[in-house]
């Protein structure tokens, strides 16, 4: 008999690939490709074949055939038959290739830190699963037949309708739904705006931000340019020949505090005299304490502003779903530069969270972790009070992390000290450009927000344990 390879769908499992090869004709065939897939480990112990008539009829056997070689099987220890339970793999059938393919001792995986205070992700605990569930199983059912072709890479019209009414309400931003495009994140946007060639350098930058987001740029070829930061934010007013200015206005990452009001103003302006652009991103605008709500620069300028965000402060980073929204003038442009269709959102999750929006569930899930982060950095700077009253902790009245400003010359050690400690956190000198001459001084970057509720406290008193004396 050739050589062929038989798809065999069963009705319990997964699919089953059998080789039917050698000589004895298709019953000893059958036996050998069974005993085999048994022997590697390839049929679980447990797992159920198919019965022996949808065997034979997708191999195009007579059942007879079939069944004898369950039998022999069976006989031989390979296989167990019950009545009302089937023909499984037998228990003690363990896979029986040659040990020196396997290593005697699988590498050990590396454990997470004991305590972890990074910046940039909120509690995952706290995703809110049911409700999620529910926007996920309504936009299910209710989604027409054609939500399961290609995508528009525009992102479902549904979702920027949702975006359109919410940033409008929250974040003060001025668009409508044809000026909003999906994306998967914010590095997704900078590699579509830069990478795609719909912008080009140089690109004026806050002197402490995310490396990551250099990367990104200087993959794309794309140079940037420090800007000095003082107590109002990114100093706009030394920006020169720059293209764009890239800043996170409502919480300068990750210093903190808000891009002051006459700056805000005035590199809009700048933007619309030179012809310039702003790119927005508002990475934790949602999150307040202390102050009044600070609304987008893009409010000031919709066709100077090129306003960011995403999900991935607010719910989770495992849901992939940002968004642009842009100026007219941008819009086609972006759609070519992300193709035909959608590749990186998925459409189901894009009708769950407008669903999510729509139906209040986002807003009631911010406000409640409002207070749950409010809660935790109340914490954070009463700890601080009590054991290290000597460090301040800055950039406090709104987002996720706070920084702790330390005594000169003690940041590298601190954070080394909290390595040994199992505590992830983030020296400020990390998230300093390259280029820059300005120094924000020694400083740790502590998120917050990460831990979960019951991990919280044990972390803040191992963080109190490595800060560096007065």
């Amino acid at each position: 008999m050739g050589d062929s390879w038989v798809n065999v769908a069963e009705r319990i499992g997964s699919d089953l690939h059998l080789e039917l090869t050698g000589p004895g004709g298709r019953r000893a065939a059958l036996i050998r490709a069974l005993r085999e897939a048994v022997r590697s480990g390839r049929l679980a112990p447990g797992m159920r074949l198919p019965p022996y008539r949808s065997l034979a009829a997708d191999l195009g056997v007579a059942r007879n055939t079939v069944a004898d070689a369950y039998a022999e099987l069976v006989a031989e220890g390979w296989l167990t038959a019950r009545q009302g339970s089937g023909t499984r793999v037998a228990e003690r059938a363990q896979p029986l290739r040659p040990a020196a393919r396997v290593p005697k001792k699988a590498p050990a995986r590396e454990r997470g830190p004991r305590h972890d205070l990074r910046q940039g992700t909120p509690d995952a605990s706290a995703f809110p699963r049911t409700a999620w569930l529910t926007s996920y199983r309504r936009a299910l059912q209710q989604a027409p037949h054609e939500v399961f072709g290609p995508g528009d890479p525009a992102g479902r019209r549904e979702l920027r309708e949702a975006l359109t009414e919410y940033l409008a309400r929250a974040r003060g931003v001025r668009t409508a739904p044809d000026r909003i495009v999906v994306c998967s994140g914010f590095a997704h946007a900078l590699r579509l705006l830069f990478g795609g060639g719909v912008l080009r350098g140089p690109l004026a930058v806050e002197a402490y931000g995310l490396g990551f987001h250099r990367e990104v740029l200087a993959a794309a070829g794309v140079r940037t340019v420090p800007l000095p930061l003082d107590q109002d934010g990114a100093q706009v007013g030394r920006l020169g020949r720059e293209r764009a200015v890239l800043l996170t206005p409502a919480h300068q990452f990750p210093t903190g505090g808000p891009l002051h009001p006459a700056r805000r103003a005035a590199v809009t302006d700048w933007a619309r005299a030179r012809g310039g652009l702003v790119l927005e991103d508002d990475y934790d605008g949602e999150f307040r304490y202390d102050r009044k709500p600070v609304g987008a620069v893009q409010g000031l300028g919709p066709e100077q502003v090129i306003y960011i965000g995403s999900v991935s402060k607010s719910l989770s980073p495992a849901v992939r779903l940002g968004w642009m929204v842009l100026p007219e003038r941008y819009v086609g442009a972006v759609l070519e530069a992300k193709g035909e269709r959608e590749a990186w959102a998925s459409v189901l999750d894009q009708l769950s969270l407008a669903d999510f929006l729509t139906s209040g569930a986002y807003d009631r899930h911010v406000r409640r972790m409002r207070q749950r982060y409010r809660g935790r950095r109340d914490r954070l700077v009463a700890a601080l009070a009590e054991y290290a009253p000597h460090i301040e902790a800055t950039g406090i009245a709104a987002g996720l992390h706070a920084v702790l400003r330390l005594p000169p010359g003690t940041e590298a050690s601190a954070v080394k000290a909290a390595a040994w400690q199992g505590i992830a956190l983030d020296g400020l000198a990390a998230f300093r450009h390259p280029e820059t001459r300005m120094a924000e001084g020694d400083g740790l970057v502590v998120g917050y927000a990460t831990p979960s509720e019951h991990a919280y406290g044990p972390a803040l008193e191992a963080l109190c344990g490595v800060l560096p004396p007065p």
